[in-house]
């Protein structure tokens, strides 16, 4: 038997097809641009590193830096070798050429980022050649902070930077969608945030070996990323509805996790969008992690900073969204009061 005309499925206009299409068509677009835009723009600039020497070997180094790769360091004269690994463990330059001993050689800290590595092991082999025509000796290459035995080249914690992005996407929609009430659901993201912290520290510490440090440290480094991340969103959405999921979800996914520098460095991505990674939670929270785990907690105060700031932020829209609800809510409830107190009059 035929069904009836109104049961059956009208099918849409085509203009709604083409709307569609053309809509799909530009989100595969900003997809792209936003993931392959920073990569393949990527190159070295106002990376910190250190000169250390007598001023005239120093002095010849660092013209010869300016004059080979323009704006590619920013440079810090220091005397001897000791006092840049300093500044390399304490995160304030990302490797050395070390020009005192009179054996050249150059400090790297793969820990805190590969690509910086290899790029100053590039410098070395330039300095070797340089000097290949005398009688220098070659150009040493030292790791001062190295990546694990286990995963001598960062591939888990480059792969943990979507899981702690997409981690605290999920939490905001789950949360929102199964938790009533705006205190529980601001509850139950900083309870999923320690035990999603929790199981991802087991997962890349205790498994893969892909961190160092302190377990617990590593935990709360990716709880409060998450929990940045999460919080952020669920005040979005308390404001705004459903438009505050597509706000949080696009910043954080489109613009923080591109420009976070963590499958590199914030220093190899093109022009100030280095500095705008290090100011969103996905930025602040990888290179919070990497100074957890490797290098003692040291440069650790503009991450916390930064993603205290977003859990404020989202704990200011919870509450603006929540007293926005109860100022409509009031004058719905006052309509229907009125008439019951009519009808007992």
């Amino acid at each position: 038997m035929a069904e009836p005309a109104s049961a059956q499925t009208v099918p849409s206009p085509w203009p709604v097809v083409v709307r569609a299409v053309v809509l799909l068509t530009v989100i595969v677009g900003v997809l792209l641009t936003a993931f392959a835009w920073p990569a393949v723009r990527s190159s070295v600039h106002d990376v910190p590193i250190a000169v250390a020497g007598p001023a005239a070997a120093t002095d010849q180094v660092v013209a010869a830096l300016d004059q080979r790769m323009p704006g590619a360091f920013d440079i810090t004269r220091v005397a001897t070798a000791a006092e840049a690994e300093k500044l390399i463990l304490d995160r304030e330059i990302d490797g050395a050429i070390d020009l005192s001993t009179g054996k050249p050689q150059i400090l790297t800290a793969s820990a805190a980022s590969a690509s910086i590595a290899q790029t100053l092991q590039g410098v070395g082999t330039a300095l070797s050649q340089a000097q290949a025509t005398g009688a220098a000796p070659a150009v040493a290459v030292r790791d001062v902070v190295t990546l694990p035995a286990d995963d001598p080249r960062g591939t888990g914690l480059a792969a943990a930077a979507l899981p702690l992005v997409m981690g605290g996407m999920f939490a905001a929609i789950l949360l929102t969608n199964l938790v009533k009430g705006r205190v529980r659901r601001i509850a139950g993201a900083f309870a999923f945030s320690i035990t999603g912290g929790l199981l991802m520290t087991a997962i890349l510490q205790l498994w893969l070996g892909s961190l160092d440090g302190d377990f617990f440290a590593n935990t709360g480094a990716i709880a409060l990323t998450m929990a940045a991340t999460s919080l952020t969103i669920l005040g979005l959405e308390s404001l705004l509805g459903v438009a505050g999921f597509g706000i949080g979800a696009a910043t954080m996914m489109l613009i923080g996790n591109p420009l976070s520098g963590n499958t590199s460095s914030p220093e190899m991505l093109p022009g100030w969008t280095g500095t705008l990674g290090q100011l969103m939670p996905p930025g602040a929270g990888g290179q919070l992690l990497r100074s957890t785990a490797f290098f003692d907690g040291h440069g650790i105060t503009h991450s916390v900073i930064v993603l205290i700031a977003w859990l404020a932020l989202g704990a200011a829209l919870s509450l603006l969204g929540h007293h926005r609800s109860r100022r409509a809510a009031a004058p719905a409830q006052g309509a229907t009061a009125e008439p019951a107190t009519l009808a007992t009059a």
